[in-house]
């Protein structure tokens, strides 16, 4: 590591730097794979002062986190005891083909995909590990259980939930402590704010890691039409990227533009930073496959924003309805 992020303590227990790393890019989803250059990408997140890495097992089916291992096995030994690797389980691609999935929380499939990931990240304790997605036809209170049963067994660290509603989330935490939650949030996903999840996580001291902190791409303003995306990039088929729902919700990113020209900066970095300044347990997890927009993002550490500035953005969602889901009705399963 030549470079150094602001820490952040993410809830109680752990700390980590400011801004996180969400890997899944480099292995689905967001058009052509490279591995050569996914692995050049880890080692420059590494390098630049990210503590914080983000997987699951479900991305590229296993790749992801077998790229992470192999990148883990090259670290020195200091530098790898500097990181944090999360990953998760529960969306359960085993015998579906595509984007499709079920949702699985049995407990003998979580103590098999823990086991899996171990294998696949060549690493003897995950350091966070996540239910995905919650299984409508598994009781919290059993999935904690089995997941308290995986941390007696040093097997995981800490406990993480995926988007989680406010009283499951009441109920799980009675079981065993979570440590973290992980839910999408920005400033075009904003709804755990109005379901008491957020205000929930700050009474109880729960660490909040918000998954695509810049909208997928929109909020850095780069994407004028789907069809500049690759033809494999999952985002043709978002709801909210379709013709009608993009145009209507470029008028977020108007209200952006005088911010960028009054900070110098990019949109990107003003929606980060008004995420960094919502609670200090705040860690983002901006994913993307370019050195430039790493290190761009890292810097939005350094931006503070002024107080009437916030309240700004905090109001815009008051004005401007963003249209369209946040996924088509395959990715909304487990989401509640």
């Amino acid at each position: 590591m030549s470079h150094s992020l602001p820490q952040r303590k993410l809830g109680q227990n752990i700390t980590v730097s400011a801004m996180g790393y969400g890997a899944m890019g480099l292995s689905e989803f967001y058009g052509d794979m490279d591995t050569a250059h996914a692995s050049t990408m880890m080692h420059k997140v590494i390098d630049s002062g990210v503590t914080l890495i983000d997987t699951a097992d479900m991305y590229g089916r296993g790749e992801n986190e077998k790229l992470i291992g192999s990148v883990l096995k090259t670290l020195p030994a200091s530098v790898r005891a500097q990181l944090t690797i999360a990953t998760k389980c529960g969306i359960d691609r085993n015998n579906t083909s595509g984007y499709n999935r079920n949702i699985n929380n049995h407990p003998e499939y979580i103590k098999q995909c823990c086991d899996d990931s171990l294998a696949r990240l060549g690493i003897e304790q995950i350091d966070l590990f996540y239910i995905h997605r919650l299984d409508p036809n598994a009781a919290i209170e059993d999935t904690m259980q089995t997941l308290a049963e995986l941390v007696q067994a040093g097997k995981i660290a800490h406990i993480g939930l995926c988007e989680v509603s406010a009283p499951v989330l009441q109920r799980a935490h009675a079981v065993h402590p979570v440590d973290v939650v992980q839910t999408e949030y920005s400033l075009w996903t904003r709804h755990i704010e109005d379901d008491s999840v957020l205000s929930l996580l700050k009474e109880l001291n729960i660490g909040l890691v918000p998954y695509s902190p810049l909208g997928r791409g929109f909020l850095t303003g780069k994407i004028q039409n789907k069809n500049e995306l690759a033809e494999n990039d999952f985002r043709r088929t978002n709801p909210r990227f379709q013709d009608d729902n993009l145009e209507h919700n470029k008028r977020l990113l108007q209200a952006l533009e005088p911010m960028t020209v009054k900070y110098n900066c990019t949109m990107g970095q003003i929606a980060l930073a008004w995420l960094l300044a919502q609670w200090e347990h705040i860690v983002p997890i901006p994913g993307t496959k370019s050195e430039k927009y790493l290190n761009e993002n890292n810097q939005a550490c350094q931006l503070k924003l002024d107080t009437a500035d916030i309240q700004i953005l905090n109001e815009l969602k008051n004005h401007i309805n963003i249209q369209g889901e946040r996924y088509t009705p395959e990715g909304m399963k487990g989401i509640f």
